[in-house]
């Protein structure tokens, strides 16, 4: 099919090891496809395989109608036959070249004033005007990263690839390029793949997602539909959901499913799947907390808890709770702090029906 990325291949490597990709993505406008798991999950490998850099040994790799690699038919397109931008997650900038020649280093086919013109335009956009004749050891970590970007963008490439582009920034600077970024890329008309393992870079970044683990594709999909529906305990631990209990379901009445868990009852919405005991699956940002019990609310739930620890992580804080089974909720700073939150108060938890997502157990 024309319009989209498509890519289905292994890379097999001695001693057994075989990452696995499968991707679709539209290939003629910006959208954003994440690669995320924990590292060594083959997230990378995948990446250097859509540019060129590694070939697969089985399946096909096609853009836009155009294949760029297929194993039935031998054919494999080079990297530069492919023009696709790839950042790399040191950046790779050349150290002996100023911050002009680097983001000019691939448009060789231009003429002297193109070339001014778009590192000219590139660098404006980037907020980089300014420090054309600087080398990359005298700027910040912030600007080389948008230096990186500016130079994988100046060919105006099909693809851009990006692996880890923020992870070699301090955690101040990437919560500040992490909101920048999208922005910049979504002024492009060019589809982007990104290799990340940060859930908060996944969740700000992507439109669709795929998750990886030991070199296969655990679940794939809308960014939204993934973290809040885990497909099994294997993708809702690596997307990180706080709480996952066993629970089993006592009743089921218009799409609400009363369950119990640890002798506490919660209201959920029914899984599709008939079935009895379930994984309860609950996300820290979904519980909301409160000083006392409340009237009218559109929370299902509300449960009487103890605080038993609490965890600052920069602007949030994660905190653990008592409610009858361990449960953990994640609030920002000020909230907590309005809320004067100690260990071993009381407090109402609060959690909607929507927000509790039931998996079938064995």
């Amino acid at each position: 099919m024309t319009g989209e990325l498509a890519a289905q291949f292994e890379r097999r490597f001695p001693g057994g090891t075989v990452i696995a990709g499968e991707l679709r993505q539209p290939a003629s406008k910006f959208s954003m496809t994440v690669l995320f798991g924990p590292s060594g999950c083959g997230k990378t490998t995948l990446l250097r395989c859509l540019a060129g850099l590694e070939r697969p040994h089985v399946g096909f790799i096609r853009f836009d109608g155009e294949t760029w690699f297929d194993a039935s038919q031998r054919v494999y397109r080079r990297p530069e036959q492919r023009d696709v931008g790839f950042m790399f997650q040191d950046y790779a900038l050349f150290p002996h070249l100023t911050i002009f020649r680097n983001v000019a280093f691939g448009l060789r086919n231009l003429d002297a004033l193109q070339r001014q013109r778009r590192v000219g335009a590139l660098l404006e956009r980037f907020q980089l005007t300014g420090l054309e004749q600087r080398y990359p050891h005298q700027i910040s970590g912030g600007q080389q990263q948008r230096v990186a970007l500016a130079r994988a963008i100046a060919r105006q490439p099909r693809l851009l690839l990006l692996d880890e582009p923020l992870s070699a920034l301090d955690s101040t600077l990437r919560d500040e390029m992490r909101t920048q970024l999208r922005r910049h890329l979504g002024d492009f008309a060019i589809p982007v793949v990104l290799v990340t393992h940060d859930r908060t870079e996944a969740i700000a970044l992507g439109d669709q997602i795929v998750v990886m683990e030991g070199g296969r594709i655990c679940q794939s999909g809308p960014v939204h539909d993934v973290f809040t529906h885990p497909r099994d305990l294997s993708v809702a631990r690596i997307i990180g959901v706080e709480t996952v209990q066993l629970g089993e379901i006592v009743a089921v009445e218009n799409g609400l499913a009363t369950v119990s868990v640890a002798g506490v009852r919660l209201l959920a919405v029914a899984p599709t799947e008939t079935c009895r005991r379930v994984h309860v699956c609950i996300r820290g940002e979904d519980v909301t907390l409160e000083r006392r019990r409340q009237g009218e609310t559109s929370a299902r739930n509300q449960l009487s808890a103890t605080i038993k620890w609490l965890t600052p992580e920069g602007p949030l804080v994660r905190i653990g709770l008592d409610c009858g089974f361990a449960l953990t909720a994640l609030v920002t700073r000020p909230a907590c702090a309005e809320l004067n939150l100690k260990v071993e108060e009381r407090v109402t938890v609060l959690i909607k029906a929507p927000a509790i997502h039931l998996m079938p157990a064995p």
